[in-house]
């Protein structure tokens, strides 16, 4: 296992899926979790929570460390809908969501994440529908593309500072998000069998993924997407 022992991390959104997969392992590895999400991460020995909406306005970050020495941001969306059937505020939101919300987020952090005393790194979350052309995914895939382009812009302009910033693209895992998605065995049988790897992904598969982003063992690591997605953007 990866040692993160006397770390803070942040994580926004560790009270379901991904996140929380992520803050149970690195707990166990040793880190100071910090999380921010609308639920407290029950069964988590957090080093402290804040209740955080990224779709509110007026929530703000508060009563964290001194210091972050990695921040990863989780929030995602997934609106499917056929091109003609989604609204201007579907496209905002899934916006909203998964840009401005992580706009926010690390800016607020930044300040902290410049003060780690080994440098920082900071993870985002991206999708495999970017990379492959998926009907119905417009919205998302727009949304998720803007993550991709910032993560690379910021990347470039945080090296200085010995801030890495990259992210996970995963394909279909089995989160709260994606139920509708897998709510029947006919479905995630479908679902299984469009990935090269035979199925879906569990929460753990795009957190060690994270969590690797995050150590000092992906120290030359910047500005990458790295896939989790049973081979599905690269496999035919």
């Amino acid at each position: 296992m990866l040692n993160f022992q006397g770390k803070n991390l942040l994580i926004v959104g560790a009270s379901s899926g991904i996140g929380y997969a992520m803050a149970h392992r690195l707990i166990d590895a040793g880190a100071r979790v910090y999380s921010a999400s609308r639920r407290f991460p029950a069964g988590l020995d957090i080093a402290g929570h804040i209740i955080y909406d990224v779709l509110d306005p007026n929530a703000h970050l508060e009563n964290l460390p001194n210091h972050l020495d990695g921040l990863v941001y989780c929030p995602g969306s997934i609106t499917l809908k056929p091109f003609n059937r989604l609204t201007l505020d579907d496209f905002r939101k899934d916006f909203e969501i998964n840009v401005l919300g992580a706009v926010k987020v690390i800016q607020t952090a930044l300040p902290l994440l410049r003060k780690a005393p080994e440098g920082a790194s900071i993870v985002l979350f991206s999708t495999v529908a970017v990379s492959v052309g998926m009907g119905f995914h417009a919205s998302i895939s727009a949304a998720k593309g803007a993550v991709e382009g910032m993560m690379r812009a910021l990347a470039a302009e945080f090296a200085p500072s010995k801030i890495r910033v990259n992210a996970v693209a995963p394909s279909l895992t089995r989160t709260p998000l994606a139920q509708t998605l897998l709510s029947s065995p006919e479905k995630e049988e479908a679902s299984a069998k469009r990935h090269p790897i035979g199925r879906v992904g569990e929460p753990q598969d795009p957190a060690d993924a994270a969590i690797f982003l995050l150590s000092s063992a992906a120290s030359w690591i910047t500005g990458q997407v790295i896939g989790v997605d049973g081979g599905m953007a690269k496999l035919k």
